[in-house]
């Protein structure tokens, strides 16, 4: 059964459509289960406007230290609800592309399952925008929990 949840998080709603699911999971298991929460951070720089021109500037260690702080922040708020159901739960933050560092951080975890939520696009949408869940899902040797989330934003 599954012991180690793996639960990649973006900082959105839409993101955080799996939750519930696992929140559930969790408390119809009668085993002890460790939720590792997850976020990736993919931008490691950023713009600097001046005079009408734009620059892109590496973020510098203390400006990342503050966003890994305040990641983590928001995991240990999000795993609330399923530390409250008896799951231990785990916050990790990782900087990188986000479904090679989802993937990464399963086996580093050693998670039986991923659990994930979708848009839900299809077509021509989800060509354009890409998913991350859609490449953990190819490239991954993990059964994967795929919630299609309820939010749009």
């Amino acid at each position: 059964m599954y012991e180690k949840i793996l639960v990649p998080l973006d900082g959105s709603k839409v993101g955080e459509g799996a939750l519930p699911k696992v929140e559930e999971l969790v408390g119809r298991l009668t085993t002890k289960v460790e939720v590792t929460l997850l976020q990736v951070i993919s931008a490691v720089t950023h713009y600097v406007v001046a005079d009408g021109a734009s620059v892109q500037v590496p973020y510098t260690d203390k400006e990342m230290e503050q966003i890994k702080a305040k990641a983590l922040e928001y995991l240990e708020k999000a795993g609330e609800g399923i530390r409250a159901k008896g799951a231990t739960v785990k916050t990790k933050v990782s900087v990188g592309h986000p479904a090679e560092e989802i993937l990464k951080a399963s086996d580093e975890v050693g998670a039986d399952v991923i659990a994930m939520s979708t848009h839900g696009r299809s077509g021509i949408s989800r060509w354009a925008f890409g998913s991350v869940t859609d490449r953990v899902l190819r490239a991954g040797n993990k059964p994967m929990l795929l919630v299609r989330s309820k939010e749009t934003k």
